[in-house]
């Protein structure tokens, strides 16, 4: 399971903004995650507490934002999300398009003080 490595790099991002902004806690971490994404919010959410036990984070939040899978079709330029629609333009039934959103992984805010 490759999340746990993956919330043990946000929270050292995280650490360091905290000493660069010389804060001293950190009340909630929130990530965005594409839908396709190689990282799986549940299994983040899952892997979050281990990653922070005994920490100074044990206390912090953690919210996950999911970012859909949006595409634009190539046959008539409609936008429409490619998970839920099984690739297939919804308007035409095309299945040539160009990804528009979905793959990202950022940390998005830092509630500190």
């Amino acid at each position: 399971m490759h999340e746990l490595g993956i919330v043990y790099e946000v929270i050292r991002v995280v650490d360091s903004f905290v000493l660069e902004n010389q804060l001293s806690k950190v009340d909630k971490i929130v990530l965005e995650i594409g839908q396709l994404s190689q990282a799986i919010p549940r299994f983040i959410e899952e892997c979050y507490p281990a990653a922070v036990s005994g920490t100074a984070y044990e206390e912090t939040k953690l919210e996950i934002l999911t970012l859909p899978a949006m595409a634009k079709c190539h046959g008539c330029g409609e936008d429409f999300n490619i998970v839920t629609h099984r690739r297939i333009c919804p308007s035409c039934g095309k299945s040539a398009y160009t990804l528009l959103s979905g793959q990202e992984f950022n940390i998005k805010e830092v509630v500190a003080y």
